[in-house]
């Protein structure tokens, strides 16, 4: 096959068959990019989603022989690819009238876009990079599989941006954005949560809309239903590479699962709150939306974590809102700066941090996690 041929084959991320391809199609688009979505996207604070790195080795030599069944299931299952094709404009894309839309909701939703192509372009990259970097077959190609997902997914949510007016140049963002190391196991808890929390979010904002479409103000929500079982595919692999080594579900490891759904629990609740335009826009009230995608998580990481969060207790809400303001003192303390904002900002993060430990140190509820882990979208 020419050049020319490939070429014509796939012009569009959607119809990629590697992430290769899928980026390669984004690195012809990146000229419509605008430097200040990509700014946006550059950003590394505890709100904006980060891009990171592991020791690959370790991961590379994981073995899969106990999860063999499971495993090879959902490997043929990712191979076969049920949504090449899926994640691009067709005749159900209705025309976005970006310039009428009311202010506060256009930049809330804009920054809603950017944080979420960024978050998916952050699993494109590490997913990538174990791909290019392994030499385990069983690894390298569920790393291939998920890496094309999520090029998919970032080159979707570029497409809605350019409508817009901007995009994020995901190019630059591999070469520029700072990489945070994590190890195997922190990237196992937290990628799980993730992607199943990220299925959580999207299925329950599709069956919303699903009763109430006149709410649904932008096409790209027609779209949620297959990208969460994306997600869902990818946390169903963390899940079995967790089951790979009960050390990393008992002992002092609980405590680590413990903090990482707790602060991405805390990140979602303050993201979530302030953008209330959006969220009002959606006729979705944001802190019944917050407690109900934390149940559904809470539902399907009882899969493989041997604890869950009780997140009916009465420190819980409190807490969460709290945190939230702590947040909003750190922001406007940034943007005073000059001593007053430094005195600010050390205040709003001892406010934070105060309700963090609030937060953790609430009980767990215990969970005897079941010897099958496969599930299947059931929302």
């Amino acid at each position: 096959m020419n050049m020319q041929t490939a070429h014509r084959a796939a012009k569009h991320t959607a119809d990629a068959t590697t992430v290769e391809e899928g980026l390669a199609i984004q690195e012809r688009q990146a000229v419509m990019d605008s430097d200040a979505a990509t700014a946006v996207a550059m950003q590394n604070t505890l709100l904006t989603p980060r891009f990171y790195t592991t020791d690959f080795d370790a991961l590379d030599a994981v073995d899969v022989s106990s999860v063999r069944r499971d495993w090879d299931e959902l490997l043929a299952e990712m191979e076969r690819d049920p949504n090449k094709g899926h994640f691009k404009k067709n005749a159900d894309w209705d025309d976005v009238d970006w310039d009428g839309m009311e202010p506060e909701l256009r930049k809330e939703f804009i920054d809603f876009l950017i944080s979420s192509c960024t978050a998916e372009f952050s699993g494109c990259v590490l997913y990538k990079e174990m791909k290019r970097r392994g030499s385990n077959a069983d690894i390298t190609q569920l790393f291939a599989y998920m890496s094309r997902d999520e090029a998919r997914h970032a080159g979707f949510i570029n497409d809605a941006l350019r409508e817009a007016g901007i995009a994020v140049n995901l190019g630059f963002l591999t070469k520029a954005k700072k990489y945070t190391y994590f190890q195997p196991k922190f990237i196992y808890y937290a990628t799980y949560l993730s992607e199943k929390i990220g299925y959580a979010r999207y299925i329950t904002i599709f069956r919303h809309l699903e009763a109430h479409p006149e709410h649904r103000f932008h096409p790209i929500f027609k779209w949620f239903k297959e990208w969460c079982n994306d997600e869902f595919r990818h946390g169903e692999a963390f899940a079995l590479l967790m089951k790979t080594d009960p050390k990393l579900t008992s002992g002092r490891n609980v405590l680590w699962i413990k903090f990482f759904l707790t602060a991405v629990y805390s990140t979602m609740w303050v993201r979530d709150h302030q953008r209330p335009a959006f969220h009002e826009a959606l006729g979705v009230d944001t802190t019944w939306y917050g407690q109900e995608v934390f149940r559904k998580t809470s539902e399907i990481s009882r899969q493989v974590f041997p604890i869950v969060l009780d997140i009916d207790h009465p420190r819980w809400r409190p807490n969460l809102d709290r945190l939230e303001r702590a947040s909003r003192k750190i922001d406007a303390a940034k943007k005073a700066g000059g001593i007053g904002g430094f005195v600010g900002r050390m205040a709003g993060m001892a406010q934070a941090t105060a309700a963090f430990v609030a937060l953790f140190t609430i009980p767990a509820v215990r969970n005897a996690v079941p010897a099958q882990t496969r599930l299947e979208p059931a929302y």
